[in-house]
């Protein structure tokens, strides 16, 4: 046998450790500790392995809860940071949702986190022409960034709004999103 098997303490020592270097939702850090047992349980060369790691995964709803009465992981602030950093490099509010999807954060936390905030999304509209150089930052042809703003997530209607204004109004929107 190569190390002894994970049981709740390991995997609660484990998690401490990932959250401490790494934001995680509920569902990734699952993810991560049903890794950390099934690498456990590749190295090693008894029989009664899968029982063994069976019975470790078991132990991860524990781990979870404990963490989350210690308020050391929560959906719903993963959610509001990622939802403020994605807005603030220019993302759609579209792309937030499918991002926040992908890691596992349940539909309404999503919603609740990302307000249908139409100045909010023109701001990140602007926020992208000016990392894409373009609108009110640059020289892009009008019809490429249409097209690419489209497959980010922007509407038509917020895309024209940000591209149609002038340099200084675009500034002062890309602000607001670090308030």
């Amino acid at each position: 046998m190569h190390g002894k098997p994970p049981d709740e303490t390991t995997l609660f020592e484990a998690a401490v450790n990932h959250l401490a270097r790494y934001a995680a939702t509920e569902a990734g850090l699952k993810r991560v500790l049903a890794r950390k047992i099934d690498r456990w349980a590749r190295l090693q060369e008894d029989e009664d392995v899968d029982a063994i790691a069976s019975a470790a995964k078991s132990a991860i709803p524990a781990v979870i809860t404990r963490l989350k009465s210690a308020n050391a992981l929560n959906d719903a602030a993963f959610a509001a940071s990622r939802a403020r950093r994605l807005t603030g490099q220019g993302k759609s509010r579209r792309y937030a949702l499918a991002h926040l999807a992908s890691k596992g954060i349940t539909a309404e936390t999503a919603a609740a986190a990302l307000a249908d905030d139409p100045e909010r999304e023109l701001a990140a509209a602007c926020a992208y022409l000016r990392r894409r150089r373009a609108g009110p930052f640059g020289e892009a042809p009008e019809p490429k960034i249409l097209s690419a703003m489209a497959r980010a997530g922007f509407t038509q209607s917020s895309a024209k709004q940000a591209m149609r204004l002038d340099r200084e109004e675009a500034e002062t929107l890309i602000k607001t999103l670090q308030m």
